[in-house]
């Protein structure tokens, strides 16, 4: 499942493009539920490298399922001569903006199409694309459409096959954009991106703005295994959609989430519980759940592991919404489960805080525990058998108490301990030595 289970109201038409020069456009429009009229985004496909024609339809994006989940109508439509569109890409040497500016014309079509439909409000109206549809979405400012208020330009660019100088092919033609547009953009950029480097898209920025372009820059740095593919995974959520939440306020343009039907789960960050590798950590597990913790490492990303106080232990890869099939697949189960780990980061958290290791003794060394006696140590030898989370408590009168699994063997610890005696302290938590004498 790479798509929300929440309708989208689907719908694939063909328009015609240019007038100049004519070409039917396969165009994918989604919305949410209800009549409208709805603000709109017009969201710009990229170019996977396979021959155009025998490109998909544009219709699986975490940009989609953003503007959807704001109460925005989505037009995707597909550049002449990629998926069921006619005609084909006019390319000469490295001359980039004519690419541009021929595609740029044909989205104006699509937006004054979309203008006469009455479930649209076309005077608030966005426009973004994404790497060729990015670059597209640059030269689309360039025409100065009444309609469109805003550019989002995601790594966007133009590899042309036979052209050696695409930097400086790219690095000008941003600047011919910057000097015509007068609508507002915002720019984002990873630095492990395989298609523009970090040289190729600062200069493309740095001509634009020089230009007159009116342009914010987002450069985050790196991303997952290539940045290029920040709209691909619902961890680029969390990167990108704030500051395009805020551009768009600055466009007095819907920002606010209102279908949140449309929107992943978001994955907790990392809670430093344990290193991600470290398979003896997880807790709750017996051998069968390491066995299944020990291939979600090997799995790609994005991805969930789960755990249930009760044992049980699962791995959710991949598509829209991992967290939250994991979590739909507990609840009927009916199991009350947790994070443990997301992609790299193990998020997993105590209950009740584990106080820092001390190394005052081995965990196994049951002799140098303090206060209790053999009845004690006996206990503490059954303690280490037992599976975590789990916690071992002493008093100064000689009392102990061990708790395991549960929901806060921490706190059940030191409340079965501090129930008869009093200045009970923790000994153990889990693997590590706790306890002070100071």
């Amino acid at each position: 499942m790479i798509a929300p289970t929440a309708s989208m109201n689907e719908q694939v038409l063909t328009i015609p493009g240019d007038p100049g020069s004519p070409a039917m456009l396969q165009v994918t429009i989604l919305r949410p539920d209800g009549p409208g009229p709805f603000p709109l985004a017009v969201m710009n496909h990229g170019a996977g490298g396979a021959r155009p024609d025998q490109e998909p339809r544009y219709r699986f994006s975490f940009s989609s399922y953003y503007f959807l989940s704001r109460g925005y109508a989505v037009v995707l439509p597909m550049m002449r001569g990629f998926a069921g569109s006619t005609g084909k890409q006019n390319l000469n040497g490295c001359n980039q903006e004519a690419v541009g500016l021929a595609n740029a014309k044909d989205i104006a079509a699509v937006i004054d199409f979309m203008a006469t439909q009455p479930m649209i409000d076309i005077n608030r109206a966005v426009l973004a694309g994404q790497s060729f549809g990015g670059w597209n979405t640059l030269a689309f400012g360039a025409l100065n459409h009444s309609k469109i208020r805003g550019l989002i330009n995601f790594s966007g660019g133009a590899v042309i096959s036979n052209c050696r100088a695409t930097e400086a092919a790219l690095a000008s033609a941003a600047g011919h954009f910057g000097a015509l547009s007068r609508v507002p953009s915002i720019w984002f950029y990873g630095d492990n991106d395989s298609k523009f480097a970090p040289s190729v898209w600062h200069a493309m920025y740095e001509r634009y703005v020089a230009a007159g372009g009116a342009a914010e820059l987002v450069a985050y740095g790196p991303f997952m295994a290539d940045s290029h593919n920040l709209l691909g995974f619902p961890e680029g959520l969390k990167i990108w959609a704030p500051r395009v939440d805020a551009f768009l306020g600055k466009l007095r343009l819907p920002a606010a989430i209102i279908h949140p039907e449309f929107l992943p789960a978001e994955f907790p960050g990392p809670s430093n519980y344990a290193a991600i590798d470290d398979v003896a950590a997880v807790p709750y597990v017996e051998e069968g759940g390491r066995n299944t913790y020990r291939k979600f490492l090997s799995d790609a990303m994005p991805k969930v592991f789960v755990i249930s106080p009760a044992g049980m232990a699962a791995s959710f890869t991949g598509g829209f919404d991992p967290l939250g099939r994991a979590m739909t697949a507990c609840e009927n189960a009916r199991q009350k489960c947790q994070v443990y780990a997301v992609d790299d980061h193990v998020t997993w958290t105590r209950s009740t805080p584990a106080p820092r290791p001390t190394n005052f003794a081995p965990i196994d060394d049951a002799s140098a525990i303090p206060y209790i006696n053999e009845g004690g140590r006996g206990g503490y030898l059954k303690y280490l058998a037992m599976r975590k989370p789990k916690a071992f408590a002493i008093a100064p009168d000689g009392a102990w108490s061990a708790s395991s699994l549960g929901a806060d063997p921490i706190a059940a610890s030191m409340s079965a301990c501090s129930k008869s005696h009093s200045r009970c302290q923790l000994y153990a938590v889990d693997d590590n030595v706790v306890w002070s004498s100071n």
